[in-house]
């Protein structure tokens, strides 16, 4: 028989493969499936078509529907430019944590989940429990997606998904829903002196930009309903990260690119939000045109995220606060794949170990206290199925 390796050995083992989202993960899922392979356990996956990326789902247990699914990424944030104090893909146990890129966000929820399902197929439980994998969870949640609609008619449809997110092994019941857009302004270049004449795509873009400033302060004065008035800030958000263009202090700028962004809380429409968005562009482009024929705004939308909407007496819900005890409300304003479940028809949680506030950072980690709770969980979990 197989060695069935621990959770601390399943986490050290997909921490060694560097999967940041830049690259692939591949190496990652050809060493999971070997694994569940050796345990009998058949997986399957979604093949990217466009880059180098898998997902990878599997099902232990009775053949029908109705399954607990188990739902983490691959991939992780990059550590270049980041001071780390140890390998950041070595697993390292000092001061009660586990240093290591992705022992928070979320490695060390999908080895416990590995765990868990190897566990299930052994203990042989009476109801079903999956695992999903997924890629590019950082970029945007791209990989979930292809990856959800790949295991419809291939697994028996799920009932409950809980999304491991870092949450303090919280019930986290709902999220801001995201979407973001690759802008690119394309201006006319002349000499500064004949500024009129030209048209500045940075100077163009700051109009852009400052009318997300605008939309920020009018949300944030606006009364939050009592659903936004759980989330932290009470409002949607529009964000611009990086911006990059010009050619030379003397020349008006011919492109201007950066990334605009937004978190909605749930109650607010995201379409609604991207018209807003379009309509302005629209706008400006027209007035830019107006200057130079050539002029333009494009976008290439990079992801969209629907939020998780608390849902009343949901399965997933009403699962991890009879395991965890937790009772109270918690909601968060950063995305998962949650809502992309909960759009397929599934009901979803986020509960994981670990704190959000590492993750990210140089020497993220997670605390031993912590990763005993996942495991203490996933424990719970697998003595519920065995009833």
């Amino acid at each position: 028989m197989a060695d069935r390796l621990s959770p601390l050995e399943l986490m050290t083992k997909l921490i060694s493969f560097p999967t940041v989202s830049r690259d692939t993960n591949i190496p990652l899922i050809d060493w999971v499936e070997e694994y569940l392979t050796s345990h009998g356990i058949k997986s399957h996956r979604y093949i990217d078509p466009d880059q180098p990326k898998h997902a990878l789902f599997a099902h232990v247990g009775p053949d029908v529907e109705g399954a607990i699914v188990l739902s983490g990424h691959t991939d992780v944030v990059p550590v270049d430019g980041q001071p780390w104090e140890t390998d950041p893909f070595t697993v390292v146990e000092k001061d009660g944590k586990y240093y290591g890129r992705g022992t928070c966000d979320m490695k060390g929820f999908d080895g416990l989940a590995l765990w868990a399902l190897v566990e299930a197929h052994y203990a042989g439980v009476k109801r079903p429990l999956q695992i999903a994998l997924s890629f590019d969870e950082e970029v945007g949640c791209t990989g979930a997606p292809p990856m959800i609609a790949a295991m419809q008619g291939v697994v028996p449809k799920g009932r409950a998904v809980i999304v491991g997110e870092p949450s303090s092994m919280q019930a986290v019941t709902g999220h801001k829903g995201g979407s973001g857009f690759n802008t690119h302004v394309v201006g006319f270049e002349v000499h500064s002196s004949l500024l009129h004449t030209g048209v500045n795509a940075i100077m163009w873009g700051a109009k852009l930009i400052d009318w997300a400033n605008r939309m920020n302060a009018e949300n944030a004065a606006k009364t939050p309903s009592a659903l936004a008035a759980t989330f932290e800030p009470p409002y949607t958000t529009l964000h611009i990260g990086t911006i990059k263009g010009g050619t030379a202090h003397n020349i008006t700028a011919g492109d201007c690119w950066f990334g605009f962004d937004f978190r909605v809380v749930p109650g607010d429409s995201m379409p609604d939000w991207v018209e807003r968005f379009k309509a302005e562009v629209a706008r400006l482009e027209a007035e830019m045109k107006a200057i130079h024929p050539s002029a333009a705004i494009e976008l290439r939308q990079r992801f969209h995220v629907p939020g998780l909407v608390p849902e009343k007496e949901g399965a997933a819900e009403t699962l991890v606060r009879r395991l965890t005890g937790d009772n109270a409300s918690h909601v968060v304003s950063y995305g998962t794949e949650a809502g992309q479940f909960q759009e397929r028809g599934y009901s979803a949680v986020v509960c994981g170990p670990g704190d959000i506030a590492q993750a990210h950072q140089a020497d993220e980690y997670i605390t031993l206290a912590q990763f005993r709770a996942g495991q203490a969980f996933m424990d719970d979990l697998l003595a519920d199925l065995c009833t």
